[in-house]
């Protein structure tokens, strides 16, 4: 039973296959640029730091030219993928939209000869890219080889935004750069720990969804498909990515040629700072970018040493102060404005009949007859003496209430009248937590600090899972976190708020040693557990117990729809947890 998270998902990415963009970087057409939002067709040329990784053996002239698979529109592969638009045609394979009918959904698909050179690499890059099922990067649904073609099916986000087109407007902003290079510096150096590497890392390989959380799409598959290599892909890609923060501070490419929609930088002068390109970039964020392009012949500002791989790019990213979002601007309200409707019709002359009629009495105001006043006073009278009860009960009950604490309360024992102290529950502050994931396979570890911030809208969430609702035994023992206390403390109740109601949540309490993933579960302490079919779980102890971590552990999650790029299934979030002792 295999685990599945989804996202985003190009069709090809063929930048450098293609002509180069006109002098001066100007953008594709309106067609190119929707094409290139869903497969990454509209792209330059081969820049310096990509061009050096070509299929060995390659020359022009001696190698026999491949005709790409010829199909059309209606076709299916395995009696389940139906062809609907071809969107490249290229070097000897096709890249598709198409539509998974057994699920209902539009999925992209990358078509080529089983004897193609390359047939055998793509297959092993994409089957190597399902396996990492990382949601920052677009997800290989299926990776076949049958009826002498070969053809890798993925996802497809109709709704993601290609970082091209976004620099196509202007430069990104300080914020939305910072959260650019922070998360796809984060997801490759997650994807390098697992041996694999992108290689094709350009401005249409990165995608922005409409809850602003960057993708990476052609994770291994876009070079395996151009039989791109490298000997040092860490560095390959950590210069990419520095070019990619460059181009979203300045709106240009950091070298001498026009790539993407983007100019390059005036001939001879070299690569330049993007603080010196444009006016108003952040400083920090300047010299980030030079770091990861040190290797070209950056030099950072402060001397910093360079980044050489992904993961050293995060840990500089980390390291630098947050940078927040800007203020929303809010647009005053307009004027009050009385209609004609609002004025009615007070003040205005009434028609009068034609005949003349006797004056009827006009009666008095309201209340300024005799039972009027009568009535004024007595309600008066009634208010006043209702003022003055209040006012003696509270007095009363503040004088019972004094000499008691906040945290403490008295009983008496009818027997003995002898006092006891009964402790009333106080709130418990949570100072860390971290994932706990056993099994090597976490779920969303960058998301736990949002189930102690305060925040309803904020979440971690698992993964979907087709069976269910209980994970024992088909799918896995569990998944939970562990939250750090700072000191021992009495822990006796928990409140969980969920996201997601239905048959069922079931979590138990844990003490447990540490923030790490090591132990077994079974040999820990068990404080309390509760299964709950609503969006709330309240978990009490008979006794307290005594710890400074605890783990939260969920063995059963309800099922749910399909909601950005997590998929229909089992699955459950965490939005917030509180902790009382």
């Amino acid at each position: 039973m295999a685990e599945r998270s989804t996202a985003a998902v190009d069709v090809a990415d063929n930048s450098g296959d293609g002509p180069s963009p006109a002098p001066g970087g100007k953008a594709s057409s309106a067609s190119d640029a929707d094409r290139a939002t869903a497969d990454g067709v509209a792209e330059g040329q081969d820049t310096p730091e990509m061009s050096t990784q070509n299929e060995a053996g390659r020359k022009k002239g001696t190698e026999t030219p491949i005709v790409a698979p010829e199909l059309h529109s209606g076709h299916k592969l395995a009696r389940r993928y139906r062809l609907e638009e071809c969107v490249t045609r290229l070097d000897g394979f096709s890249s598709w939209r198409a539509v998974d009918e057994k699920l209902r959904r539009a999925v992209g698909v990358h078509l080529l000869p089983a004897d193609h050179a390359r047939a055998r690499s793509v297959l092993a890059s994409a089957r190597s890219s399902a396996l990492l099922g990382d949601p920052r990067f677009v997800q290989v649904l299926d990776a076949v080889e049958e009826n002498d073609l070969v053809y890798v099916v993925h996802e497809w986000l109709p709704d993601a935004t290609e970082l091209t087109t976004l620099l196509a407007s202007g430069a990104l902003e300080p914020h939305d750069a910072y959260q650019l290079v922070s998360q796809v510096s984060q997801a490759m150096a997650a994807a390098h720990r697992e041996g694999l590497s992108h290689l094709r890392l350009t401005p249409s390989a990165v995608l922005r969804t409409s809850t602003g959380q960057y993708r990476i799409r052609g994770l291994a598959v876009n070079a395996a498909l151009r039989g791109i290599t490298s000997e040092r892909p860490q560095l390959t890609d950590t210069e990419a990515i520095g070019a990619l923060l460059y181009a979203s501070l300045t709106q240009r490419w950091p070298y001498e040629s026009d790539a993407y929609g983007l100019s390059g930088l005036p001939k001879g002068i070299g690569l330049i700072a993007p603080d010196q390109v444009r006016a108003g970039v952040h400083r920090g964020l300047s010299e980030l970018a030079m770091r990861a392009l040190a290797n070209d012949g950056a030099t950072a500002s402060r001397q910093e040493p360079p980044c050489t791989t992904p993961d050293e790019l995060a840990k500089a990213v980390a390291a630098m102060p947050r940078i927040r979002p800007p203020e929303p601007a809010f647009t005053p309200r307009p004027e009050y404005q009385r209609t004609n409707y609002q004025q009615g019709s007070y003040g205005r002359p009434q028609p009068r009949p034609a005949a003349a009629q006797a004056a009827a009495p006009v009666p008095p105001p309201p209340l300024q007859s005799r039972t009027g006043k009568a009535l004024k006073w007595s309600v008066a009278a009634l208010l006043i003496a209702a003022i003055g009860l209040g006012s003696w009960q509270l007095a009363d009950t503040l004088l019972d209430r004094r000499g008691t604490n906040d945290d403490t309360q008295t009983q008496t024992d009818p027997k003995s009248n002898e006092g006891s102290k009964v402790v009333v529950p106080k709130p418990l502050a949570i100072k860390d937590a971290a994932e706990f994931y056993p099994d090597g396979s976490p779920q969303a570890a960058g998301e736990v600090a949002k189930t102690y911030d305060n925040d309803s809208t904020s979440y971690w969430r698992t993964k979907w899972f087709v069976d269910g609702p209980d994970l024992v035994p088909s799918v896995k023992k569990g998944v939970g976190i562990v939250y750090d206390l700072g000191a021992k403390q009495n822990v006796a109740e928990s409140s969980i708020a969920l996201r997601y109601p239905g048959d069922h949540t079931t979590i138990t309490l844990y003490a447990t040693d540490s923030l790490s993933s090591s132990g077994d579960v079974d040999s820990m302490q068990k404080i309390a557990t509760t299964t709950t079919k609503g969006s709330k779980a309240s978990i009490k102890a008979k006794k307290p117990v005594k710890t400074r971590y605890v783990l939260l552990w969920m063995t059963a999650m309800p099922l749910a729809g399909q909601e950005g790029y997590s998929g229909a299934g089992h699955k459950q979030a965490i939005t917030d947890v509180k902790f009382t002792g």
